[in-house]
């Protein structure tokens, strides 16, 4: 049972006290302090739901015991009462963290109304320190997938990038070279949102017919064309209340296209086959490998979709622009492979460092992953420049 303490000198005025609040608040337990002292003694040793003190007191003034609590325990709700009442006692208990300030003689419904006030104000506090935990511990575990490594100053711009981005629901595009860590910073976004306990739901426009794209991200009713055996709910739908990742969307059919152009700007969807437009409450993200500019002025890109796509642009440098993340990104997949293969962690001295970070990475991270990985299994008991270069072949 949570517990509200009195601290007041006079036990006539903490009995009445107790008796009124005790038969409104049959959920709580109350606990008496004859002076500041006490009071503090007791919050030292543990957690109330409120505090209500009056200020003029032996031993430890309510005003100290206010500033004194706060200072130990930033979370604590107090109400002031005084019988020496003055704006400024008032606007003082306020300005040090009070959450009301009641004079004597007491109204004993302002004094109901107060107590009931900040205890919801308590609870809500509490209900939304909890929800901040659970989000942060989510964040922590699908961090851990998709973490991005490194210290240059690339990434932390993009890090940057992230962290201002993340609070909006603005779309964004993220360009860059293949293997280079686009999918990472799409799920450090969404990961960050408040779209975080949604879902995050990947599509891979070049690995998809142009014939079957639409049916893929829209869905499709029974016998709407061959092979369309029931009904399908297309990614668009299924990422509903989160995001969806449209990678290598430079690839996507003009046809196609004019599709997502027209959700986009509705908000809505139409399943292959239907008439029914479904709303669809999705933050897009976006990502391509191409010069967009380039796939624009050929005829291969829409601008309009490009321009609906593209609110926020962020660039994913290659490897060859941030050598600097090897030492960090090479430590790192090898604890991640070690894991994987249940050996024990290899390390790699100085010299094989430097010897990858002289050579060229047209794969990026992805290729240096797969390089990490050879000389874990074919390198000596410590990774060294001679096994990388007898096993990394450019």
């Amino acid at each position: 049972m949570q517990k509200i303490l009195i601290v007041e000198d006079e036990k006539a005025i903490s009995g009445v006290l107790q008796s009124i609040l005790s038969e409104e608040l049959t959920d709580y337990e109350f606990v008496i302090a004859e002076d500041g002292l006490e009071g503090y003694k007791l919050i030292e040793k543990e957690d109330f739901a409120l505090v209500i003190s009056d200020i003029k007191m032996p031993k430890l003034s309510g005003t100290e015991l206010l500033k004194q609590s706060l200072a130990l325990k930033p979370e604590s709700t107090f109400i002031m009462i005084s019988g020496h009442a003055d704006i400024d006692s008032a606007v003082a208990c306020l300005k040090d963290g009070a959450y009301d300030f009641i004079s004597k003689p007491i109204d004993i419904n302002r004094l109901i109304t107060s107590v009931k006030n900040a205890l919801v104000k308590e609870t809500l506090k509490k209900e939304n320190k909890n929800l901040q935990t659970e989000n942060k511990t989510l964040k922590r575990k699908v961090s851990k997938k998709y973490q991005m490594i490194g210290e240059s100053a690339a990434l932390k711009k993009i890090q940057d990038m992230i962290e201002k981005v993340s609070v909006s629901d603005a779309r964004v595009l993220i360009t860059g070279p293949n293997g280079a860590g686009k999918e990472l910073v799409a799920h450090a976004i969404h990961n960050l949102s408040e779209r975080a306990r949604g879902p995050m739901v990947e599509v891979n426009c070049a690995a998809i017919p142009s014939e079957l794209i639409e049916s893929e991200l829209f869905g499709h009713v029974k016998g709407s064309f061959t092979g369309a055996i029931k009904d399908k709910q297309g990614k668009f739908e299924q990422a509903n209340g989160g995001t969806i990742f449209l990678d290598e969307i430079g690839d996507m059919s003009l046809i196609a296209q004019a599709k997502v152009l027209r959700a986009l700007q509705e908000s809505k969807v139409s399943p292959v086959g239907s008439d029914k437009e479904i709303k669809v409450d999705v933050r897009v993200l976006a990502a391509t490998n191409k010069n967009m500019a380039k796939e624009i002025e050929a005829g291969r890109f829409r601008e309009d979709l490009y321009h609906r796509l593209s609110v926020i642009e962020i660039y994913v440098p290659p490897l060859d622009e941030r050598k600097e993340d090897i030492k960090l990104l090479v430590e790192h997949f090898a604890g991640l492979i070690s894991d994987e293969h249940g050996t024990a962690l290899k390390k790699f001295d100085d010299t094989a460092i430097e010897a990858l970070k002289a050579l060229s990475w047209t794969g990026n991270i992805r290729e240096l992953r797969n390089v990490v990985e050879r000389l874990i299994i074919l390198g000596g008991a410590t990774v060294s420049e001679e096994d990388v270069a007898s096993f990394v072949r450019k």
